[in-house]
């Protein structure tokens, strides 16, 4: 009997530390799982990693029918933006796909086309392309811009007014300032992201567009005079002024410091969405089959039980890995059916989307979601996203995500009629109109998150415009 509790004991011990095992795995990240493997392969001599020999060959060569693994020449390789499109079908959207597993791009350009792939159509892309071609390594036009206007407008055959536009979104994204004309509508683009409440900023952008000379001769009396400021909000102002980035091409020209590595990869091909592990991010262990056999017929000698320690220990490992792989592709291949929507037609189309819901759709605890969608990435034709970014709160009686309506916030702002503007309760209403049920408080939250001032504010600047 006391070797009978003792067998059930142990049984529970190992069991329990495959489960956390497990879990433990399902919370590493790409990189974080690759030096778990490069550690347990130095310490584990029956442990091997399985080498993908013909890694080229057609998609679904994998463990298990679950693990599905993208093949490279499976997956097109994009530019990484298209030249002109009026729609966005199929193509279009490969046509956004940048390379799978490739680091972020070193050409400030493309760097900054990458941040905008997700925004603007692949035509508008090309406009910003344009205009990036001509710009200077500190951030500035190199040449007339009216000139270069017309000569884009000319060579993309594109309506009047039209790339000036996409200047605007270039003058006024990330970086700010970038593709400027001069030193004084560089800063005045950074200004004015930032909220018009703030000690400051009302004087400081007045001391920009009037006294920019001034302001770089430290000339207070001057300043004082023209401004009828007291010389403490002058200092102020000037400090705020000083903290903006007269060259904001500088920073693209360093080096991209991060490099994410997708877990999961989305793509559209006959029609339809495939959805696939990354074989670069997606390693498999096995056991050394040599040892396999042998240990099978050994004795039982301290050292051979050693061995089979060494040999349990890599058979949880392979197994804990199989299913973390197996757990990362079903949960991506569920986000992405929920999501569709979002990949064909942009953040409008975002849909409320729970750890609950994804939960009941693969058969997993929400924890297991929560873990497996951290630090995970999905490469698609919108851009690589965390999969935990496709996941949120659901807001009561809406039909659409949180990330939606804020895209929908910012739309309706950006075609409201200059000099009327729209207010918090009038944005409430129109999006009441589309069947977005949302509180007022809700829309001026998202209205102060994409950094857009009350209406009145924006009425304000027209005038002074």
């Amino acid at each position: 009997m006391s070797t009978r509790l003792s067998t059930a004991q142990t049984q529970s011990q190992g069991l329990n530390a495959q489960v956390l095992q497990s879990i433990r795995l399902l919370g590493l990240t790409s990189h974080e799982l690759e030096m778990e493997l490069h550690q347990a392969l130095a310490h584990n001599p029956l442990l091997e990693r399985e080498e993908d020999e013909h890694e080229a060959e057609a998609v679904g060569d994998a463990a298990t029918p679950g693990q599905e693994t993208a093949a490279y020449d499976e997956l097109p390789e994009f530019p990484a933006y298209a030249t002109a499109s009026t729609g966005f079908d199929s193509d279009d959207m490969e046509d956004r796909m940048a390379r799978v597993a490739a680091p972020m791009s070193a050409d400030p350009a493309l760097r900054v086309l990458e941040g905008l792939a997700m925004e603007l159509k692949p035509a508008d892309l090309a406009i910003a392309a344009a205009w990036l071609e001509r710009t200077t390594d500190a951030g500035y036009l190199a040449g007339d811009r009216d000139t270069i206007d017309a000569e884009i407008t000319t060579a993309l055959k594109l309506r009047r007014g039209r790339a000036e536009a996409i200047r605007q979104r270039l003058l006024h994204g990330t970086p700010a300032g970038l593709a400027a004309v001069d030193l004084r509508e560089c800063l005045l683009a950074q200004i004015h992201d930032l909220p018009a409440r703030d000690d400051g900023v009302q004087l400081a952008r007045a001391m920009i567009e009037q006294s920019l000379t001034l302001v770089a001769q430290r000339d207070w009396p001057a300043l004082a005079e023209r401004h009828a400021a007291p010389m403490e909000a002058l200092r102020i102002a000037a400090r705020l002024i000083q903290s903006l980035n007269p060259k904001p091409g500088e920073p693209l020209l360093e080096p991209a410091q991060v490099h994410v590595l997708p877990d999961t990869v989305a793509w559209v091909a006959d029609g339809r969405w495939h959805v696939a592990l990354n074989p670069h991010a997606a390693p498999r262990v096995r056991v050394a089959s040599e040892y396999e056999s042998a240990l099978a017929d050994a004795g039982d000698s301290p050292s051979v039980q050693h061995l089979r320690a060494l040999m349990n220990e890599a058979r949880w490992l392979a197994r804990g890995i199989a299913q973390r792989h197996d757990t990362l592709i079903k949960v991506a291949r569920a986000v992405v059916a929920r999501q569709q929507a979002f990949l064909e037609r942009g953040e409008e189309a975002m849909l409320p989307l729970t750890l609950k819901d994804i939960a009941a759709d693969v058969g997993v605890h929400e924890s297991t979601v929560s873990r497996i969608t951290t630090g995970k990435y999905i490469q698609t034709p919108r851009g690589l996203f965390e999969l935990k970014r496709f996941l949120g709160v659901r807001l009561e009686g809406s039909a659409i995500a949180g990330a939606a309506v804020k895209a929908l916030v910012r739309k309706m702002i950006d075609a409201e009629v200059p000099g009327s503007p729209l207010a918090d309760d009038v944005l409430v209403g129109l999006l009441a109109r589309r069947g977005v049920q949302v509180a007022r408080r809700t829309v001026a939250k998202y209205r102060e998150q994409l950094n857009i001032p009350t209406a009145r504010q924006r009425a304000h600047a027209t005038r002074a415009a």
